[in-house]
């Protein structure tokens, strides 16, 4: 695949992303990484080798360097303040790939910019875990003009991805639009997950029974985030696995789209709620999976299930 790729954002769906396109895309070169936090670089440029990444140690320096340029990051803030570093440089005939989680009318306004720049752009949400993402296995949705997601087309599929929802030719924010009501069935089965352990947990079942009930009945990724639970990595890591502050962000975005289309989402109601707790108590280190302490809280149990 000819041309220099630039990916910006490795947290725990971009690393995945970034790796999968170094080790299978069939890039003509290295590809280029940068990270706010350049540890995450280096580890990656580790696992991959110097003949497959090279670490950038800016935006302008790899935005230069590449045809294609990626960005992958927390929230519509951060996703913004990227774009403007990238239109610092000139990045006409460029494609600029956008997998971050934004307000779909965020989406729009950043879409606009990058064609008012003589670059394509495309919305391009994700959907999976991080074991999804180092596996290749995400869903991808993709909207935008129909010239611009088929040069992002040979990302995605056997790539970074299993699967690929075409929403070509529509308005960038319809991507963004789909993943926030896509994930109010995540937040959705995560908080029931969540409940049946701690239900059955107080009906003196203990955990394990009901998780196995969950993994033969459900599968993945119920049984993912049950497993998570029941062996309490929902608080024991040191960067969580599904970040807190991505998921009040996202939580926040559907809450916003269900008002002003007048849907009631009474669970999502439950979930924003638990989410902020698990802010005020693990701060940085908050997991979406912590709900599950939080309603051992509210059932009398406290936040950690193990000593």
């Amino acid at each position: 695949m000819a041309g220099g790729v630039l990916y910006i954002g490795l947290g725990n769906i971009g690393r995945g992303m970034a790796k999968n396109i170094a080790n299978k895309a069939n890039l003509d070169q290295p590809i280029l990484l940068f990270n706010r936090s350049p540890q995450r670089s280096l580890n990656l440029q580790a696992e991959l080798g110097p003949d497959k990444a090279t670490i950038v140690d800016s935006i302008a320096a790899g935005v230069a360097r590449a045809d294609v340029v990626f960005l992958c990051v927390i929230d519509d803030k951060s996703a913004e303040e990227t774009i403007d570093e990238i239109l610092k440089s000139n990045v006409r005939g460029k494609l600029i790939i956008n997998c971050t989680t934004v307000n779909p009318t965020t989406s729009d306004k950043l879409g606009q910019l990058v064609e008012a720049a003589g670059a394509d752009y495309v919305a391009s949400p994700v959907v999976g875990q991080q074991p999804v993402a180092e596996a290749g296995e995400l869903l991808a949705l993709l909207s935008g003009p129909e010239a611009s997601v088929k040069r992002a087309f040979p990302f995605y599929k056997g790539i970074t991805a299993r699967a690929v929802v075409d929403l070509s030719g529509q308005p960038y924010g319809k991507a963004l639009t789909l993943k926030i009501v896509g994930n109010t069935l995540i937040f959705s089965m995560v908080e029931q997950v969540a409940e049946s352990l701690v239900f059955a947990e107080k009906a003196g079942l203990g955990t394990a029974a009901i998780h196995s009930w969950v993994d033969n009945v459900f599968g993945f990724p119920f049984s993912y985030y049950s497993e998570r639970m029941v062996n309490g990595d929902y608080y024991r890591r040191d960067y969580p696995a599904a970040h807190i502050d991505g998921s009040i962000e996202v939580s926040g975005h559907a809450q916003e789209l269900a008002s002003a289309v007048g849907a009631h989402l009474p669970i999502l109601d439950i979930v924003v709620e638990n989410l902020a707790k698990i802010k005020e108590i693990k701060g940085d280190k908050g997991d979406l999976a912590g709900i599950y302490g939080i309603v051992r809280m509210k059932a009398g149990l406290p936040y950690e299930n193990q000593e």
